[in-house]
C-alpha cells in the first residue's frame, strides 16, 4: 500500500498508538471493488473501530447504502460527500478511486478486518489503563478501591464482549435493524417465539420464549415449586442448546446462580427429571438396578448440556454481577438464573439497616445486569405470609416482600402457586361429612399449577396451567 491518508494529529501519538490506516485503506478498497465484502467483516469491524475520522465516515456511509440494497461505489460516495470539505482535505474523489486502486484481493477482507478490530481494542485497552491509573492515583477520589474495581471489571468485560469500553447513543437505524432481526428470528420460527423458548408450550405463547435484556421475576411462597419450574426451564433451554458459527440458533447457554441450594442438590433435581426417578430415592440410594442405568444414562446426557450451576451463597449483588460477567466471558450465556433475590446482599457505601431500599438497589442492579450482558433474567423471589392470611391465597403484585421496586423494575413478574399444596393442609377427618367434599375437590386439583402471569411490559396478564409431578419436582404442560 503506497498511500495512507494524512490525520491532523501528533506525529509521537501516531508512532505509539496502536492503528494501521494502510489496513484501513485496503479494507474500504476491497469493499469499493466488491459490496458483498461488508456481509462477510459487518460481524468483525464496525465504523467506530476505525481510526482516520475520514474512513470511519466512509465505512458508515457504504454501509448504509449496501443495507438498503444500493450500490456503493466511488460515484454513489462521491455524491455522498460533496459538500463533505474533509474530503476535500484528503483529495476528494480522487482519494476514493485510489483506494479501489490499490485495493487487495477480495479473500483478504476478513484478515483485514480483524487486525482492525484487534487495533482499536488495543486502542480502548490503553484507554482504559490510563483510565485506571488516573483514578487510583487520584488523592481526591471519593470513591473507594472495591468500586474502583468493579468499574474497571465493567468496562473491561464490555471491552471484550464488544470491544468498546463505554457503549455510546446508538441510532435510530441500528435500534430499527434491531427490531427487525428479532422480528425475523420469530418469523423463522413460524411466528410463534422472538425469545428463548422455556420448554413450555403455554408459556411462551404468553410470553413469546424470554426476551433478551428483560428481568424476569418468579414470584411465590415456600413450596410452591419456584426453584423446581426454574431448573425445569433452565435445563430445557440447556437441552435444545444449537449453535452455528458461534451464534446460538436454538436453546440456550445457562447460568444458573443458586444462592440457597448447593451444586449436588440441583444435580439430583435434574437428575430425577432426565431419568424420572424419584429425587427422594437418589438421595436415600433406594434404587434398584434398572434404575441405577437410568440414572447413569441420564447423567451422561446431561453432562453433554451447557448448564453451568454457581452455588456461591452470602454474595452481594456487585459479587453476582462480576461472578455473571466473567461466566459470560469464558463459558458464554444466553439466560441467567439467579435463586433467590432476597438472598442477596448490597454493599454499597450508605447501607444503614434499610432493606427496602437495599432490595431496591438490588433489582436495579439486576435489571442493569441484564442489559449489560443482553440477556433474559430470570429471578426468584418470595412472597410476604400476607398471602396466608387471605382466603383466596393466589398471590398478587402487592404481595411481592420488602420492595415496590421488584415490580417496578421487573419487565415480566409471574407468580407461581398450586391450590394442592393449601388443600391438603386442610384435609377433614376420613369419616366427617366434609371429607367427600374435600375428596372430591382434591380430585380435581391434583398434580395443577398455575403460574399467575401479574406484569408483562410487553405483553398481555393472565394464567398458564402446568402440570407439577411431586416426586420429580418436575413442571409439565397441562393436559386434561
Amino acid at each position: 500500500m503506497v498511500f495512507v491518508a494524512d490525520i491532523d494529529m501528533p506525529e509521537t501519538e501516531l508512532d505509539t498508538t496502536p492503528q494501521s490506516q494502510e489496513a484501513e485503506a485496503a479494507l474500504l478498497g476491497v469493499m469499493l471493488y466488491d459490496n458483498e465484502v461488508y456481509h462477510r467483516i459487518s460481524h468483525i469491524v464496525q465504523a467506530q473501530h476505525f481510526y482516520n475520522p475520514i474512513h470511519v465516515r466512509i465505512f458508515d456511509a457504504m454501509r448504509k447504502l449496501i443495507m438498503a440494497g444500493k450500490l456503493a461505489d466511488a460515484i454513489v460516495l462521491k455524491n455522498r460527500f460533496s459538500q463533505d470539505s474533509t474530503l476535500v482535505d484528503i483529495g476528494g474523489v480522487e482519494y476514493l478511486a485510489l483506494l479501489l486502486d490499490n485495493a487487495p484481493p477480495t479473500a483478504t477482507g476478513t484478515d483485514y478486518a480483524k487486525l482492525i478490530y484487534d487495533l482499536s481494542t488495543r486502542r480502548e485497552l490503553v484507554r482504559l489503563g490510563k483510565d485506571i491509573i488516573e483514578d487510583a492515583s487520584n488523592p481526591d477520589s471519593d470513591t473507594d478501591a472495591a468500586s474502583q474495581i468493579e468499574d474497571a471489571e465493567v468496562k473491561l468485560f464490555s471491552l471484550a464482549e464488544t470491544g468498546q469500553t463505554n457503549r455510546g447513543p446508538v441510532s435510530f437505524s441500528d435500534a430499527i435493524a434491531s427490531s427487525i432481526e428479532m422480528a425475523a428470528a420469530a418469523f423463522q420460527r413460524d411466528g410463534t417465539l422472538s425469545g428463548v423458548s422455556t420448554g413450555l408450550v403455554d408459556l411462551d405463547r404468553q410470553l413469546g420464549g424470554l426476551q433478551r435484556s428483560d428481568l424476569i421475576i418468579l414470584a411465590g411462597r415456600p413450596s410452591m415449586g419456584k426453584t423446581s419450574l426454574a431448573t425445569n426451564i433452565a435445563f430445557n433451554i440447556a437441552s435444545k442448546f444449537r449453535e452455528t458459527n458461534g451464534e446460538t440458533t436454538d436453546g440456550g447457554r445457562v447460568g444458573f446462580f443458586s444462592l440457597e441450594m448447593s451444586n449436588e442438590q440441583l444435580a439430583t433435581r435434574l437428575l430425577a427429571q432426565e431419568s424420572r426417578v424419584p429425587s427422594t430415592a437418589i438421595r436415600r440410594g433406594d434404587i434398584n438396578r434398572a434404575q441405577f442405568d437410568f440414572l447413569t444414562d441420564a447423567a451422561s446426557q446431561i453432562e453433554q448440556y451447557p448448564l453451568h450451576i454457581d452455588d456461591k451463597g452470602g454474595i452481594s449483588i456487585q459479587e453476582l454481577s462480576a461472578r455473571a460477567r466473567r461466566q459470560k466471558r469464558l463459558c458464554g450465556m444466553d439466560v441467567m438464573v439467579v435463586d433467590y433475590l432476597q438472598l442477596l446482599s448490597c454493599n454499597k457505601s450508605g447501607r444503614n439497616g434499610n432493606r427496602v431500599q437495599e432490595v431496591t438497589n438490588i433489582t436495579m442492579g439486576l435489571k442493569a445486569l441484564a442489559k449489560e450482558l443482553n440477556v433474559p433474567v430470570l429471578a426468584l423471589a418470595q412472597l410476604s405470609r400476607q398471602v396466608e392470611q387471605r382466603e383466596d391465597k393466589r398471590p398478587q403484585l402487592s404481595d411481592l416482600r420488602e420492595s415496590g421496586s421488584i415490580e417496578q423494575d421487573a419487565d415480566v413478574v409471574m407468580f407461581a402457586y398450586r391450590e394442592e399444596y393449601y388443600h391438603e393442609r386442610i384435609k377433614p377427618d376420613e369419616l366427617s361429612l366434609e371429607f367427600e367434599e374435600w375428596n372430591t375437590r382434591m380430585a380435581q386439583i391434583a398434580g395443577k399449577a398455575e403460574l399467575i402471569i401479574g406484569k408483562q411490559r410487553h405483553g398481555p396478564i393472565g394464567v398458564v396451567p402446568l402440570r407439577f409431578i411431586p416426586h420429580l419436582t418436575k413442571f409439565e404442560d397441562w393436559t386434561e
